[in-house]
């Protein structure tokens, strides 16, 4: 999916909700783990259930790693369940993947050619040929990880390296590899106020926010310091969509809790 029919897309819906797809079978409501699939049932009654309040669908990829074969065959079903079905929704593979360019191609092959993701989440840490590779794609796109939402960020990413956060250093290099067409930046939902430093070094770029929900971050405050003439956000909700409920009806509380992000989303729009 290019920039235009993903900026259409937010726009003419008044929403920038992505859902995130993490489905964990200890979690799954109880009559769904004696289908044949239940990881890809519960994504496909999730998808349905959400997909008219949201612009985009976010599968964490170890959720079905984990799983082994079977969860990968899941993933690769739920993708095509959502191109076939809703193939104007982003996709985006949570990968995290990084490495050398030769290994970086392979991935971006596998995400981009075989399960047909319109972008994957890239680690930076190995440098512009583990990111490169990504970008060679055409209406494609490299999610950059640059400031997250996890505690642990304060380890490296918001450490100070002559006086500026590294976090900042990092951003402004790897939008240099890429353009505002293939390139976006995951900054967590709980960092919304260095959205506005974050701002003045990539003002077109999208953003990929986690952290809504239950993590805590606030959706008012990632929109005052994050928006910009194009919304230029994808606002993430995973577990507090997909988990509202456990039991027969959770796919209808899924959409019940959608709808109220994405109804605050067209409030702050």
């Amino acid at each position: 999916m290019n920039r235009s029919d993903l900026i259409y897309q937010i726009k003419t819906k008044k929403n920038f909700l992505c859902v995130g797809l993490d489905p964990d079978m200890t979690k799954l409501p109880k009559h769904l783990v004696q289908e044949e699939d239940p990881i890809y049932e519960f994504n496909r009654k999730i998808i349905i259930a959400t997909a008219p309040f949201c612009v985009s669908f976010k599968p964490n990829t170890a959720f079905y790693e984990a799983y082994g074969l079977t969860g990968i065959a899941s993933l690769e079903k739920t993708i095509k369940f959502i191109k076939t079905n809703y193939p104007n929704h982003f996709v985006i593979a949570d990968a995290k993947r990084g490495d050398i360019g030769n290994t970086s191609t392979m991935y971006a092959k596998a995400f981009f050619n075989r399960l047909n993701a319109d972008a994957i989440t890239v680690a930076p840490y190995m440098g512009r040929d583990s990111v490169k590779p990504f970008l060679q794609f055409e209406n494609k796109w490299a999610i950059v990880l640059g400031l997250t939402s996890n505690e642990g960020s304060i380890d490296f990413q918001q450490q100070k390296i002559n006086g500026r956060e590294l976090y900042l250093n990092v951003i402004e290099t790897c939008a240099s590899w890429g353009t505002e067409n293939n390139m976006m930046f995951v900054v967590g939902a709980t960092k919304a106020q260095m959205l506005a430093e974050i701002r003045k070094i990539i003002p077109s770029h999208f953003l990929l926010v986690p952290g809504i929900g239950a993590q805590g971050g606030s959706l008012a405050d990632v929109c005052k310091y994050g928006l910009n003439k194009d919304v230029g956000l994808l606002v993430s909700s995973s577990r507090a969509v997909i988990y509202a409920a456990s039991g027969k009806d959770f796919a209808e509380k899924a959409a019940q809790e959608a709808k109220k992000v994405a109804e605050e989303m067209a409030s702050l729009l």
